[in-house]
């Protein structure tokens, strides 16, 4: 699988060579989930169970043998081409040592990945509504235009119906009386900072 731009960084200077080793000499190029070859074209029926060519008979989608379909294999059946991919079990690129990578078809991979992916989505969601809301509003260019626009009242704006009440409450705790005891002036009544006399 390709590797995000913004997330390159990551991975060591070795990823190449890790990859390779992880895929074609520990796994034999096979899936180590489902046992599906690398770079060949599989039959099978969309619900996991698949044709092991080599093997002639048929697997789950844990790589397990089953019984033959009963459905007809020629309309639900399609073909797909089988693409192995290094992944990270802890989701984390950073860290890859070798019991922690796992060479995976796309199919495997993709539901391994699923939680992770499913945290992300929310997360960028959650992301794309909060820059959204505290900075300009929605951003259509990027998908968001389905975020409704902070209401004036949350705003620290002047056209805000508590922007007077903001606006007098902050008044009142810069114009305190001074206590000018350590002086040894006595306060005045009436006066406050602020005042000229």
């Amino acid at each position: 699988m390709p590797i995000c731009p913004e997330h390159v960084f990551l991975y060591p200077i070795d990823w190449p060579q890790l990859s390779h080793l992880v895929r074609f000499v520990r796994a034999g190029r096979r899936c180590e989930h489902c046992g599906r070859p690398h770079g060949q074209r599989v039959f099978h029926m969309g619900d996991g169970r698949w044709w092991d060519k080599g093997r002639s008979y048929w697997r789950n989608g844990d790589g397990r043998r089953v019984r033959r379909p009963t459905e007809n294999i020629l309309d639900s059946g399609k073909w797909t081409p089988v693409v192995l991919a290094c992944a990270h079990l802890n989701h984390d690129p950073s860290d890859s040592a070798l019991h922690q990578l796992a060479a995976l078809c796309q199919r495997c991979h993709m539901i391994y990945d699923s939680p992770e992916h499913r945290r992300r989505r929310w997360m960028n969601a959650h992301y794309r509504r909060a820059l959204g809301d505290l900075i300009y509003g929605p951003y259509p260019m990027r998908g968001a235009d389905w975020i409704t626009p902070t209401p004036i009242s949350m705003l620290d704006d002047s056209r805000s119906l508590y922007a007077n009440v903001r606006q007098s409450r902050a008044l009142d705790t810069r114009c305190r009386p001074r206590s000018d005891k350590k002086r040894g002036r006595q306060k005045r009544p009436g006066k406050f900072l602020g005042e000229d006399a």
